[in-house]
Formats: structure tokens, C-alpha cells, sequence
């Protein structure tokens, strides 16, 4: 089996930075057309068997780590009328789009109140290990997750991110503006740590070293010499992560406190166990629904409704995956 795992608020929301100008129903075609177009390439691309739709809860990542994504709220005050009017519009379109998916295809549709997209589609993958997955998003959160067995696919720049570096639309290598060469993304395992230790501007998860060393120097570990003694938690690792350091309030920190405080945050498989239950949970009562009829019928008027006469031109193919049950 090869599931198609859809971050559909990423991928929606982005898309809408494609079109310029200020005709909002434009814009909106153009998200649908995009995520529609997205899946229909990866389904093809990578055969795929199922497509599996995550959307975002409130995150309980907010009760472990009050910052935690504080700064979108700021950039949503500062919003003008006018980009106010075209978020409504497009809450209310991206809504209409969940509702389409839940009652009138067979894909599975995932979401808790709890529960972020991202830790659906990493819960997914955990639960099918000898599967396929490719997941549809430009969230480079995802990296950590890259396996054999799991790729990522960037809707917008039409790129595939693979363990052996990326690939354009076409399956040719993309090429790294500053080396010249293939580009590679790096060990997911040092990804996942690096981001650890840096922090997550884009989520408001602070640094858990600020301005220490990828490299280290005589008289200090570096990260890169601390995740090479990871596993044996020698030296380098400990004189790494029991270093302090003190913030601009005066409050002194420990790395390996705030290393561990991240971790939970940022490592999508170290969820608290009773957020693994409502996620299993989740799961398996949603890939058990009653199967619909007329799936390809009702796509077409979701297409004559928005307008969308590209997408209704290959209307059968998009039907293929809306109707393939798990």
C-alpha cells in the first residue's frame, strides 16, 4: 500500500501566495486547483492506494509550552481590514473543502481538538511500518520523518524530498545553488536535533543553546560533536548539554532542559502517551467509515460550484483517488 498523507491547512494556505493581486475568489480557485492538482500527481507519481486528509486541532502542545505558536496570533492582529476579509473567505472556503472530503469521498479524514495535522500523518506512518507513505506539504517539519519508505512532496515548488536529496517534478536531481551539486536535506536525525537545539522561530519554540557552534572550537563542543556522542552520552555530549546560560530576564537555563522541553515539542514521534491514545484512537475509527457512492457525481458539482472547469476537465482521474476506500 502507498498512502497519500495530505497537510491540507499547509497546503491550501500556501497556495494562496501564488496568485497575485487582490481578486480573492481568484485566489481561491487557484488553492483548490493546486491541492486537487497536488494530490492527482502524487497518487499517479507514486501509485498510490489511499489518501489520507490531516486537519489541525488546537495543539496540545500549547498546554506543555505556552509560547508555542504565540507569535501567529501577533501577526494575525496586525492584519488590515482587507487581509482580514480574505482570511474569513478563505477559512470559509478551506471549510467548505473539509466538509466535501468528509461526506462525499472515501478518503479518511483525521482531526482532534487535541491534535495538530502533523501528528496525524507522523502517527500514520508509526501505525502502517511497512507501507509507503508520501506526504503532501511544504513543511520542512517533515524531514525528520523521511524514510525508504516515507518521501514528501511539495505541492507548490513541485519538488519530491527523498533521504537521497531532491528531486524536480520529472525525477531529476534539483540542484543546490550554492554547492552546484545534487541537494541533499541531511540526516533526519541530525535535522531533527540541530532544530532541537536552535529552536523553531516559525512555531515560537525558543533556543535551547543560543548561539552556540554547529562546529566546536578547542575549548567548546560544538553540536556537531555533540550529536556524534548521542548514543554513547560521553564528553562532548554532556559538557554540551549541562552548559547554562542566561536569558534577557535574568532566568538562568540549563541546554539539556530546554533540549528536552524542545524535543517533546518538535520531535512529531515523542508525543505524551495520552495524546498516542487519541491519536490511535482517531485512527482507527476514522479508516473504518461506511464507504459513499456517487463520489466521482458529487466531485463534478464541487467543481461546477467554484468554477474549477481545469480540474472538471480530468475530473475522472481526481475521482480515482476520491474514491479509493481504505
Amino acid at each position: 500500500m502507498t498512502y497519500i498523507l495530505v497537510d491540507s491547512l499547509n497546503m491550501f494556505y500556501r497556495a494562496r501566495h501564488v496568485v497575485r493581486g487582490d481578486d480573492i475568489e481568484t485566489k481561491i480557485g487557484m488553492a483548490y486547483h493546486i491541492m486537487f492538482s497536488a494530490i492527482n500527481k502524487a497518487w499517479r507519481d507514486f501509485e498510490g492506494s489511499h489518501v489520507v486528509f490531516c486537519f489541525e486541532g488546537r495543539s496540545w502542545r500549547k498546554d506543555h509550552y505556552t509560547p508555542y505558536k504565540a507569535n501567529r496570533k501577533v501577526a494575525r492582529d496586525a492584519l488590515t481590514p482587507r487581509e482580514q476579509e480574505e482570511d474569513q473567505a478563505f477559512f470559509a472556503a478551506f471549510d467548505e473543502l473539509k466538509d466535501f472530503i468528509e461526506r462525499r469521498t472515501n478518503c479518511t479524514t483525521l482531526q482532534h481538538k487535541q491534535c495538530e495535522a502533523d501528528d496525524f500523518i507522523a502517527r500514520f506512518i508509526q501505525n502502517h511500518p511497512n507501507d509507503k507513505h508520501v506526504i503532501i506539504s511544504s513543511d520542512s517539519d517533515f524531514y525528520q520523518l523521511l524514510t525508504d519508505k516515507v518521501t514528501q512532496y511539495n505541492g507548490i515548488s513541485n519538488q519530491h524530498m527523498t533521504v537521497d536529496g531532491v528531486y524536480n517534478d520529472r525525477g531529476k536531481a534539483v540542484i543546490d545553488k550554492k554547492t552546484k551539486e545534487h541537494k541533499m536535506l541531511g540526516d533526519p536525525e541530525w535535522l531533527l536535533f540541530e532544530k532541537c537545539v536552535r529552536g523553531d522561530t516559525s512555531d515560537n519554540v525558543f533556543s535551547a543553546y543560543p548561539g552556540c557552534r554547529k562546529k566546536g572550537t578547542k575549548n567548546k563542543v560544538g553540536m556537531l560533536e555533540a550529536f556524534a556522542d548521542k548514543n554513547e552520552k560521553g564528553f562532548n555530549w554532556n559538557n554540551f548539554m549541562l552548559q547554562k546560560w542566561v536569558d534577557h530576564e535574568g532566568v538562568e537555563h540549563r541546554v539539556l532542559d530546554d533540549y528536552q522541553r524542545n524535543r517533546e515539542i518538535i520531535d512529531l514521534t515523542a508525543q505524551p502517551d495520552n495524546i498516542k491514545t487519541v491519536l490511535d484512537e482517531t485512527i482507527v475509527t476514522q479508516v473504518q467509515r461506511v464507504p459513499n457512492t456517487g463520489v466521482g457525481v458529487h466531485f463534478m458539482k464541487f467543481c461546477g460550484k467554484h468554477d474549477l472547469q481545469r480540474i472538471s476537465a480530468t475530473a475522472e482521474a481526481h475521482a480515482e483517488y476520491l474514491n479509493a476506500a481504505y
